[in-house]
């Protein structure tokens, strides 16, 4: 169990709690299969695939940001959730429009929200569930009646696209829920949050060169310290085990078993490291949804993503009891439950 994580308090029956009423995702329109870039990293299909599950990825073309894959996502949740007015924005990414400002008020301008607040969220691959945490927070403490939390990252505009332990394995998308103030007893309530950090390994996944570290000496960054990097082996085995030690810690302060949840949605960051995951809990691989073939890993967005791939392909029904998950950068970490509701497909 992880010794830093710390436990948000679970919303006490009859409290305010947020609730899931609204889901919506987009991914750019172009699709890179594993053949495409096979050849430039002096590899194959076969081979990426079966480091990785992944087939193809959707990709930005240029001059699209990860603003405009938000808005897409966020117009699809707001109809979604029959609503055109929230009272706070909340976008996870790691790939912001520009340094400053946040991109967060640009999307709500662009979907009509103008005036409520809106902010970015930067936990890395974790951002999804670090911003469903801040949008109940704001409800629980009546600073919102409605949230709009979006997962979005266009991570292929930072890789090195020569470098093969990174260019096969993300893709870019976005995608959004719409939380409204409810009762914890109904269907889409968020139930407690773990969320965890370990910064000792922060440079574990990185990207040196941009920040105030590498500006302030003055001094031109270091070839390719513009693009990110992440030490693959240490990086395979703290997601499993993090993500796997997240899951028991939520679950006891929910109440609940593992044999209670039906589905786990958790960050699909590589096949092989959902298998883990599932091993080290002891529970079969197919309770795991997955979608990493079609979309690689898309890092804020793969929650979200994944989520919707569910409930399109009939995996992931209302009443179920679901697990959501990530690992990301920083070190951070994150789960919550819910039981999942009866949405609008978009």
């Amino acid at each position: 169990m992880p010794a830093t994580a710390r436990i948000l308090p679970f919303p006490q029956a009859g409290g305010t709690s947020a609730v899931v009423c609204g889901l919506g995702t987009w991914v750019p329109p172009r699709v890179v299969p594993n053949a495409e870039i096979a050849a430039r990293l002096d590899t194959s299909d076969e081979w990426i695939h079966a480091r990785t599950g992944i087939r193809e990825r959707h990709v930005v073309d240029p001059g699209m940001a990860t603003s405009d894959l938000a808005v897409e996502a966020g117009q699809r949740a707001l109809k979604s959730a029959d609503t055109d007015r929230v009272d706070a924005l909340v976008l996870a990414t790691t790939t912001p429009d520009r340094p400053c400002p946040a991109t967060a008020p640009d999307v709500a301008h662009r979907l009509g929200l103008d005036r409520c607040a809106a902010f970015d969220v930067n936990a890395v691959c974790t951002g999804f569930l670090y911003g469903l945490a801040s949008g109940a927070g704001l409800i629980a403490a009546g600073v919102a009646e409605q949230v709009l939390v979006i997962g979005a990252d266009t991570f292929t505009t930072i890789i090195d696209p020569d470098c093969r332990a990174t260019a096969a394995i993300f893709g870019d998308g976005a995608g959004a829920v719409v939380l409204r103030a409810g009762s914890a007893s109904e269907p889409g309530a968020l139930g407690p949050f773990d969320l965890g950090s370990d910064g000792q390994d922060a440079d574990l996944i990185t990207v040196a060169a941009g920040g105030s570290r590498q500006r302030s000496t003055r001094r031109p960054a270091e070839p390719g310290a513009e693009f990110f990097t992440m030490a693959g082996k240490a990086v395979f085995r703290k997601a499993i085990f993090q993500m796997a030690g997240s899951a028991q810690t939520v679950l006891r302060k929910a109440g609940l078993g593992l044999r209670d949840i039906d589905r786990f949605v958790i960050h699909q960051a590589n096949a092989r490291i959902l298998n883990g995951v599932a091993d080290m809990l002891g529970q079969p691989v197919d309770k795991f949804v997955r979608n990493i073939d079609q979309v690689g890993n898309t890092a804020a967005a793969s929650v979200p993503l994944a989520l919707d791939a569910a409930c399109a392909s009939g995996e992931l029904r209302p009443g179920q009891r679901v697990l959501l998950g990530a690992f990301g950068g920083g070190l951070t970490w994150g789960s919550t439950v819910l039981r999942w509701p009866e949405l609008e497909a978009v």
